[in-house]
């Protein structure tokens, strides 16, 4: 089991907090966008966005599965719970890289 983790590191906290705030507009191409705008150092966009990437990858599986699993109608349950997750964790994360710090999605692994 992993926690959230957090750590500080020095950069535009503007742009990071940014990363994931897009997210929950524009699922993982927000945060695209914002790891491709990132200077070459700096490395509190490039980790944020990263993890906002990765976790917006499972959100979006878990979407698929809960699709699948509409047809059973245990689906139809997870949709807004998936929902209200990503909701809750993108906003904690807006926040933490607001501060500076670099946020861990609980559960998420580092696919990117």
């Amino acid at each position: 089991m992993s926690t959230p983790a957090t750590e500080t590191v020095n950069g535009d906290t503007t742009l990071a907090a940014l990363a994931h705030a897009s997210a929950l507009v524009a699922s993982f191409l927000g945060p695209i966008l914002f790891l491709i705008l990132a200077d070459d150092g700096d490395e509190l966009v490039k980790r944020n966005a990263k993890n906002a990437i990765n976790f917006q990858i499972i959100v979006f599986v878990g979407l698929m599965i809960a699709g699948v699993l509409s047809f059973v109608f245990i689906g139809l349950l997870l949709f807004p719970i998936i929902g209200l997750i990503d909701i809750v964790l993108a906003l904690m994360a807006t926040v933490k890289a607001n501060d500076g710090q670099v946020y861990t999605y609980p559960f998420t692994p580092d696919i990117i």
